[in-house]
């Protein structure tokens, strides 16, 4: 079996524990099918809950599934223990532990390097706790001064514990969604409310699930189709960075475009399982004779995110459920009885939308933009608001501005979330529009002092081919940082076996660029820098040694190890060399403690 799994993941070009996910992600379907055929309440409550945890057993692991076991009983306590306050109480423990899974796990690395952690699941078994104590806490509350979605979703008895866990796991939906409300899966199971089939049978699923399958099929092979001609991995290379401005923006447009399709492609089989079950059901048309609807499962409107006429409406068609969750629970729940929300409480609310997608600092970056995206687009639609009913020219132009004005903020500022491991990254690709924001970040009220920049000279970017793509970013971003917020115009970066070389350089005329990273690896070894073990700080330029292999016009110069430690003994653990940070200037006592500071940073990131 396990030889099959090797062979069924080199195929496809994954590793065995996405593999492993991928197969049981797909399985949530005919589980979801078997569903239909249980017969009795109890039953059906015991096979979701079964069936969701042996689905997520064999996709994380035993002591990862122990994680979603937090959120759960902190949020059923809280409900048994106060009710009063239980809703308040599950937000703050559940995003707490959430977030410490995100701190310890960095959710995403595991991804990136081929392996795979319980994080993202853990997101969906966070919201659902979150809304089933709420719901709890509404129904001690006079129905008179709720919400309707209050009113709607309120509880009025304590689920059994074997209700709520076949809520948090039914069917395997807490691996990507969607999320739904405890009552509904109540009325779903128990065969009420809008389920109550009674003079009629209940609707045929298989229609809407083959429309979702067939829709799920047609994103994944426009994704496979795409991403080998606009790589996520591109931001990193040095080719991006000699590219024009239109070429990047552009290059950036269909980067955002393209990584959507997966996105599809995953909320469209999570879709699929969940109609099939008959939870997707959401009632009938107004037509005669009424046709089912099957929009409760729904994630996302592709039509609508590709076309919206407004970043306003993103939020309408884009992660549905999830837009809906923040809606009732975070951004209706800030705001004071008798007033109206505004922009804090839209900044809040994308804000812990960023935390819960993780801690990367290229997720506060999107949300915390996005809240400005959709500001903005309410500047547009006052415009057109403006504008008399007889100019429908004009109103039709205002459109268009709407729509291009969307989908370029919206792919521009994506490119930090899809990149989400490398704020340097991130502010290669902003450095588009905005090329001095590193040295904003630094919360000067001027910018750096430029050292000059010698002549014979050359600017370079090179970094070693045979690193992994995360690595390579890693790289690129130190660079890209020390450059931008230190009087530094080389930087040289050498750890864990990996080179990157970026800045100007005076190489050797019979050095050819295929040859350049060849030629600095005989001078590190030459010069006995791999095995530094203290800073070397020369403020004022010197004649010899290493001195040899900087570039011409340096006045200052700055290697820093980068250390690891490794246990002697059980007790005793000594630093131990991973590399070194190699920074130039042309400007004499170029390196303060904040360059140093700097400095310390990037060699802290290894």
């Amino acid at each position: 079996m396990g030889l099959e799994m090797d062979t069924m993941a080199s195929a496809i070009g994954v590793s065995i524990p996405v593999l492993r996910f991928l197969l049981c992600f797909i399985s949530t379907l005919p589980v979801s099918f078997l569903w239909r055929f249980i017969p009795g309440t109890l039953p059906k409550h015991i096979y979701s809950a079964f069936s969701g945890a042996l689905l997520s057993y064999i996709s994380f692991g035993f002591s990862s599934n122990l994680h979603f076991l937090v959120p759960m009983l902190m949020g059923y306590g809280s409900m048994i223990l106060y009710r009063k306050r239980c809703g308040i109480i599950t937000f703050f423990t559940g995003f707490g532990y959430l977030i410490g899974c995100h701190w310890y796990y960095m959710s995403g690395d595991a991804w990136k390097e081929g392996g795979i952690d319980a994080t993202g699941a853990l997101m969906v078994l966070t919201l659902k706790v979150i809304s089933c104590a709420f719901n709890y806490n509404d129904g001690l509350l006079n129905e008179e001064g709720l919400r309707e979605a209050q009113k709607k979703n309120r509880l009025l008895r304590l689920p059994s514990l074997i209700e709520y866990i076949g809520y948090c796991l039914c069917c395997g939906s807490h691996f990507a969604g969607p999320v739904y409300e405890m009552k509904d899966y109540l009325e779903w199971t128990e065969g009420k409310g809008i389920w109550s089939f009674s003079g009629k049978g209940a609707p045929s699923p298989y229609g809407a699930t083959l429309r979702a399958l067939v829709q799920a099929a047609g994103c994944m092979a426009l994704y496979l189709y795409l991403v080998p001609h606009h790589p996520l991995s591109r931001f990193s290379e040095p080719i991006y960075q000699e590219w024009g401005f239109w070429k990047r923006l552009s290059y950036q447009y269909m980067s955002g475009f393209t990584a959507r399709w997966k996105y599809y492609f995953i909320w469209s089989i999570s879709e699929a399982s969940i109609i099939i079950s008959g939870l997707g059901f959401s009632g009938w048309t107004d037509s005669s004779p009424p046709k089912p609807l099957w929009d409760r499962a729904k994630n996302v409107d592709i039509i609508g995110v590709e076309l919206a006429k407004s970043a306003v409406q993103l939020p309408v068609y884009w992660n549905i459920q999830v837009s809906t969750w923040l809606r009732h629970y975070v951004y209706e729940r800030l705001v004071p009885k008798g007033k109206k929300a505004g922009f804090i409480q839209l900044l809040l609310t994308q804000t812990i939308s960023a935390v819960w997608h993780g801690l990367y600092p290229g997720y506060i970056i999107f949300f915390v933009q996005s809240a400005l995206m959709i500001a903005g687009a309410r500047v547009i639609y006052r415009w057109k608001q403006a504008v008399p009913e007889n100019k429908g020219l004009a109103k039709k132009f205002l459109d268009l501005i709407g729509l291009a004005y969307t989908l370029l903020v919206l792919n521009y500022s994506c490119v930090g979330f899809l990149r989400s491991e490398a704020l340097g990254l991130s502010l290669a690709a902003f450095s588009v529009a905005v090329p001095y924001l590193g040295k904003f970040l630094k919360g000067s009220s001027t910018l750096v002092d430029e050292p000059i920049l010698p002549d014979g000279n050359k600017q370079i970017f090179a970094m070693s081919e045979s690193l992994s793509g995360v690595f390579k970013e890693d790289l690129a971003w130190g660079t890209y940082v020390l450059l931008k917020n230190t009087k530094t115009i080389s930087v040289l970066i050498s750890v864990q076996g990996g080179l990157c070389v970026r800045g100007y350089w005076s190489i050797p005329e019979d050095v050819s660029s295929a040859s350049v990273l060849d030629w600095f690896e005989t001078q590190i070894q030459q010069y006995g820098l791999s095995d530094l073990k203290e800073t070397l700080y020369f403020p004022q330029s010197e004649d010899d040694g290493v001195w040899k292999m900087v570039p011409k016009g340096t006045c200052s110069l700055l290697i820093q190890p980068v250390l690891g430690t490794h246990e002697l003994s059980e007790n005793k653990t000594a630093n131990k060399t991973k590399g070194f940070i190699l920074v130039a200037s042309s400007v004499n006592y170029a390196y303060t403690d904040k360059d140093r500071a700097w400095i310390g940073a990037v060699a802290n990131k290894f």
